[in-house]
């Protein structure tokens, strides 16, 4: 069984001596249920787990409820894994008032959380949860980690993306080690690509949109939502404005209301809306935004092109690859000092510029060697403290680029 990377880092902090609660959060269907069930599998006591992922969901008495019931095992070392604790109404506080407790009563309950929302376990964390928890972030699958456990080449991982739940679609991945991962057992049945895309569209990016997605927040539109949701697959890495949008969407409000929207996705995990850099100054807010999706799956599940089409077809490949270099950006940054923009200035463009308050990088994706660097050239100009970044064509290659991390790319 592939063994996430998660699972050593967060045993180590579950054995630590100062008991803090561990939280891991991230997108669906990316491995969290299963690296829960790995750790309990290593876990040296008795582990008890409980989802709150139901059609209805519970009150914070469900959480008082399975807490004491960990409380009551006789065991040296319990630990208690909540799945999808973000459902559950009122759950930070509750967390806090039981954990508090625990410290009173000398009770040693080891504490594992897993949540899908970035919005909603956040708003947790920071009204309730300070000082007493470590939050573990997990990612959209990149291509080192598709590659070892199911053998997908650079190509196939730009095309179908990185949910691990779905690479049943090709016949050779039948045999591998990983597919008797429970979260690919099933998707283990799925040969063909048409198969594939209805798994991630009815499987993955539905249950995001018609459950996740309208506990997060007050949707007074949700068509209009997923309307925008799936216009974003069109039109990936591609720079989109609002009042453009306002033309192709129907009851679509006005550019507040889209921006919200474009927002609640971001914390779905789902589709970002890059702002335009402007050196010292505040991104504008209803700007032209950049669309990337935080997984390429989501873009191609969605397509009529056939892998093999879109390999062939140079304008829709390269779409695609500019959005696998922001959507692993993305991705790898959630915990560091960088935020990611785009620029432009007339017909000129810089496709990625990571910022941080004491570095600038301009990234330019080159999917082929005819794309010219005009752009790149004139914001060195501008600023020239910046460092220039190729990826692709004569810079750096793309199984390269994919393979290392961002922190050794951009040291932070």
């Amino acid at each position: 069984m592939y063994q996430l990377s998660s699972v050593q880092e967060i045993l180590s902090f579950l054995g630590r001596k100062k008991n803090l609660i561990q939280i891991l959060t991230g997108p669906r269907q990316i491995g969290k249920s299963t690296a829960a069930q790995q750790i309990g599998e290593k876990w040296e006591g008795e582990v008890l787990y409980v989802s709150a992922d139901t059609p209805i969901p519970p009150g914070p008495e469900w959480i008082r409820h399975h807490w004491l019931r960990a409380r009551r095992v006789e065991a040296k070392q319990v630990l208690l894994v909540m799945d999808e604790i973000q459902k559950v109404s009122g759950w930070s506080e509750e967390v806090k008032s039981l954990w508090d407790e625990d410290r009173r009563l000398g009770q040693n309950t080891r504490v594992l959380l897993l949540g899908s929302s970035a919005l909603l376990m956040q708003k947790g964390l920071s009204e309730s949860l300070t000082g007493r928890f470590f939050l573990h972030r997990m990612r959209h699958w990149q291509f080192p980690e598709m590659s070892e456990a199911f053998g997908l080449n650079l190509e196939e991982w730009i095309y179908f993306g990185g949910y691990p739940g779905a690479p049943g679609y090709l016949k050779k991945f039948e045999s591998s080690e990983a597919m008797k991962t429970p979260d690919t057992a099933a998707a283990s049945f799925f040969e063909e690509e048409k198969e594939w895309k209805n798994y991630v569209r009815d499987s993955l990016i539905e249950t995001v949109l018609s459950r996740d997605v309208l506990q997060m927040s007050q949707i007074t539109k949700p068509a209009l939502l997923r309307h925008l949701f799936m216009l974003s697959t069109a039109y990936p890495s591609q720079i989109l404005s609002y009042n453009k949008m306002l033309g192709q969407l129907t009851d679509a409000g006005n550019t507040t209301t889209l921006s919200h929207y474009v927002r609640i996705l971001h914390s779905a995990f789902l589709l970002s809306g890059i702002e335009m850099f402007r050196a010292g100054q505040r991104p504008k807010r209803g700007s032209s935004p950049k669309l990337v999706l935080w997984n390429n799956a989501l873009i191609n599940a969605v397509s009529v092109r056939s892998y093999e089409k879109t390999r062939n077809d140079s304008e829709v490949w390269g779409r695609l690859v500019e959005n696998a270099v922001g959507a692993s950006l993305l991705n790898q940054l959630q915990s560091s000092p960088f935020e990611l923009y785009y620029w432009r200035e007339k017909d000129r463009e810089v496709d990625y510029i990571l910022h941080a308050p004491n570095r600038t990088w301009a990234i330019e994706v080159k999917s082929s060697r005819m794309k010219n660097l005009h752009g790149l050239r004139r914001f060195l100009e501008l600023h020239p403290q910046a460092m220039p970044f190729i990826v692709g064509g004569s810079g750096m290659p793309l199984e390269e680029f994919f393979s290392t991390h961002a922190e050794d790319l951009f040291g932070y």
